[in-house]
């Protein structure tokens, strides 16, 4: 058995797998890079996570950024979005009211 093709075979797998992981990597840092943070419908008074329907033209609802859902309820975040900060692959902060 020729043992260079062996080498030559294992070379070029390594690369592709190599080669993948990079692309991985690219669209990772692609989508956390959003200046956007996240957001939710929630009401206003309650703080209750409501359906984004509810969020739309004449809904009850307010857009609630940042923050997360616990029992029901959103916390953490802000209903005034330049109070929030999205920072770092897959994470954000937050600063600011978690209310009105």
């Amino acid at each position: 058995m020729d043992t260079s093709n062996t080498t030559r075979r294992r070379m070029r797998s390594g690369a592709v797998a190599l080669g993948g992981m990079g692309l991985l990597a690219a669209t990772l840092v692609a989508c956390g890079s959003s200046d956007e943070p996240d957001k939710r419908c929630a009401s206003r008074t309650t703080l209750n996570h409501l359906n984004s329907k509810d969020c739309k033209s004449g809904g009850t609802g307010a857009y609630y950024y940042g923050g997360y859902v616990s029992a029901g309820k959103v916390t953490g975040g802000s209903f005034d979005k330049s109070a929030v900060t999205r920072g770092g692959i897959g994470g954000h902060s937050s600063s600011g009211s978690s209310g009105g």
